[in-house]
This record gives C-alpha cells, structure tokens and sequence, in this order.
C-alpha cells in the first residue's frame, strides 16, 4: 500500500485526486465514507477528469466522467447513464492508518 495523504483532506461531499508513479486514484467522501478508485473510465480507458479533483456532477450525486457524461455510484462505482452502463468503475483497497490514507494500486489493463 502506498500513502496517499490526510485523510481529513478529503472533506464530506468531495474528492481528491492522488498521483502515483503507477497512475492516479482518486478518493470521495461520503456520509463520512471514503471510496478510492483508479482514475481510469472504463468506457474509454482515459482518466475521468479534465480538471484536478473535479471527479462529481454539478449536483455532487455521482462520480461523473467529463469526456462522455457517464455517471457513476459512488459507493459501487457502478456506471448508471452513459455509454458503459453497467460497467464499473475499478475499485480501490484503502484504509485509514493514524489518520493517513493509504491505497493500494490497481492496474485497470488487468
């Protein structure tokens, strides 16, 4: 597992982006929960986002991918509308340790 930072820098409603040299995750917030997953769409295989940490819709209700529109869960990371429903979105082992965030890499080519 590789840390990634405070955990307490992922605020209720948001996420935060992470680079590792394998590729960049991202971390959301929810109801007190954290979801990491690879920045990685599964519809076309390039990260989710244009902007950094900019991973919900407008509403903050989805894990949204700028390129095609698709929405996702976040707490499945199932994709709901869009070009690859159905599909998902890879989901990241994490845990909190004396309150740093740690993931562990996941190839999205495997």
């Amino acid at each position: 597992m590789q840390r990634l930072g405070p955990a307490d820098s992922i605020l209720e409603g948001e996420a935060k982006e992470f680079t590792l040299e394998e590729g960049t995750l991202f971390a959301v917030r929810r109801d007190g929960e954290l979801y990491t997953y690879v920045n990685w769409c599964p519809h076309l295989g390039i990260p989710l986002n244009f902007m950094p940490d900019q991973f919900l819709d407008g509403d903050g209700h989805f894990i949204e991918c700028i390129n095609h529109g698709a929405l996702f869960e976040v707490e499945s990371g199932v994709c709901v509308s869009g070009p690859c429903q159905g599909e998902s979105l890879i989901l990241v082992p994490h845990e909190v340790r004396d309150g740093e965030l740690w993931a562990q890499w996941v190839d999205p080519s495997q």
